[in-house]
């Protein structure tokens, strides 16, 4: 799969301060704020750079991101609500929020060289779909039996995606 190899900390500093992409801290020096433009954005940039957070942070391409709004807009429940979930259970973002790694590529890798057992089966996808009742456990250090409770903690308005893509198609 595709990933992003460039540079985070200047798409922390375009999008927004995202916890989990990186270890490193921003340093604002005299020259940023003496570089910083304010204009008007257009409804149609700020759309994007929402859908532009979401895509960076849970580190998904645009063919999977669509994928996961088709089903979204499937499903009867609230779209944006909906879609964060199936952005939140991805094993990644579990192993993430559980504390196992400092960062999210970090648990996406620690998941594809097979160090995450879910269930008792080594899995190595990271874009496993998990629920509320699985158990993880972690092969490197100590054996801990984690339940991963459901909740969604990143800030993005997630109405400003959907009404991007339905204006898509």
């Amino acid at each position: 799969m595709s990933r992003f190899l460039g540079p985070r900390l200047k798409k922390i500093r375009r999008l927004a301060a995202m916890p989990g992409l990186t270890k490193k801290t921003k340093r604002i020096s005299c020259d940023d704020k003496k570089k910083l433009i304010y204009f008007k954005k257009s409804q149609y940039r700020i759309q994007l750079e929402e859908k532009q957070k979401l895509r960076f942070y849970y580190g998904i391409t645009e063919k999977k991101l669509l994928i996961y709004m088709r089903i979204a807009l499937r499903s009867k429940s609230s779209t944006g609500l909906f879609l964060l979930k199936l952005l939140e259970t991805r094993l990644d973002n579990i192993i993430f929020k559980l504390g196992i790694s400092s960062t999210i590529p970090e648990a996406r890798q620690l998941v594809n060289h097979g160090h995450i057992k879910v269930n008792g089966a080594v899995v190595n996808i990271p874009s496993l779909q998990c629920n509320p009742k699985d158990t993880f456990l972690k092969d490197f250090k100590i054996n801990e039996n984690v339940t991963f409770k459901n909740n969604l903690d990143f800030r993005i308005n997630e109405l400003l995606v959907v009404e991007y893509y339905s204006r898509q198609t």
